[in-house]
């Protein structure tokens, strides 16, 4: 089956249906699923990477995860922050064994995504920038989780970088927008490392399923009606290494409970307002509203608004006698060396 569309939002609403109407039902190992067998998924926009709907308008876990890869880490503590149900994939409780970012940046001590960089800047055409994600020992035995994607192939032709995913598994309602969303802003950032234009987004799917759990989900879904096509901001020129850096160190000080100037911070505003995203999650989370609303004052662009205002609205309230964080000063000192 093959969906070439614009935006995430609209190869969703002509794939849900297809996966409605299957007829091929699997006892997976975490559920029953619906199932269609080999699916190409086409997106022309890749930074039309968010559903613009209530039901699937998810940003925050889908940042959290994008900045756990890029973080190197398989740290369970990091990730469940974002993404709690990832401690059921934990098997020791403190780590995933599969996380991404361990693979991605040191699969038997290769940094794989400057391997791909290094290779296209000195032959644009080749056809061996490809990642390894799925590992031969991820079969040696019985695991809790083993990772869905199995390669990243970027090419380059006319001057754009185009994207190929290679998924042996993935749940259309969860795991196909957290993936589309993680793998088009590395396609974008392995872009700007090589100083071209952003091409577009292909995604392979051997199982594409839809778990039984999730199909009231997905007709509800299908009855929001179409949203406004909106696509994030470009990243900016420049590779983005440094600022990708500087983030994640902002990350960890807002997830621990402190406080990031990030005005101090000597970031582009495109990066910035990702920062001023943790810090809403992190509000958020500890039902502080009102600094949301400040802080979406704050925000450069104003496609992250429906997200903050959803989170604002939506905040939980602590019980009384949980304690919030306390609440640490940070201030980074203005890197030495600019961006290229």
């Amino acid at each position: 089956m093959y969906i070439s569309a614009e935006t995430l939002d609209d190869v969703l609403r002509r794939l849900l249906p297809k996966l409605l109407k299957s007829k091929t039902q699997v006892a997976a190992t975490r559920g029953k699923t619906r199932e269609i067998f080999g699916v190409l998924l086409h997106i022309s926009n890749p930074r039309a990477r968010l559903s613009r709907t209530e039901k699937k308008g998810t940003l925050f876990s889908c940042l959290g995860e994008l900045l756990w890869y890029l973080a190197r880490t398989n740290d369970l503590g990091f990730i469940s922050y974002y993404a709690p149900q990832y401690r059921n994939d934990s098997e020791d409780g403190l780590t995933i064994r599969g996380a991404y970012g361990p693979r991605l940046y040191d699969l038997r001590g290769n940094d794989q995504i400057a391997n791909i960089i290094r290779l296209l800047r000195k032959h644009p055409s080749s056809r061996r920038a490809v990642i390894q994600i799925f590992d031969a020992d991820d079969l040696s035995r019985d695991h809790r989780e083993v990772p869905c994607t199995c390669t990243l192939q970027f090419v380059v032709r006319s001057r754009r970088l185009d994207m190929l995913s290679s998924m042996r598994s993935n749940d259309a309602i969860v795991g196909l927008p957290h993936d589309v969303f993680a793998f088009t802003m590395i396609q974008e950032i392995v872009a700007r490392a090589l100083n071209i234009s952003l091409g577009s987004y292909r995604h392979v799917v051997g199982s594409m399923h839809l778990y039984s759990k999730d199909v009231t989900a997905a007709r509800e879904y299908l009855k929001e009606g179409w949203q406004p096509k909106v696509a994030m901001p470009r990243m900016p020129l420049g590779n983005p290494m440094e600022s990708i850096t500087r983030l994640l160190r902002a990350e960890g000080e807002i997830r621990r409970g402190g406080i990031v100037n990030l005005a101090q911070l000597d970031l582009d505003p495109y990066w910035r307002d990702l920062g001023r995203l943790l810090q809403i999650y992190k509000h958020f989370r500890n039902d502080e509203r009102e600094r949301i609303a400040s802080l979406k004052g704050e925000m450069k662009s104003r496609v992250y608004d429906p997200y903050i205002e959803k989170k604002r609205q939506t905040a939980p309230k602590p019980a009384p006698d949980v304690l919030k964080p306390p609440q640490l000063s940070f201030m980074y000192d203005r890197c030495s060396q600019e961006l290229p």
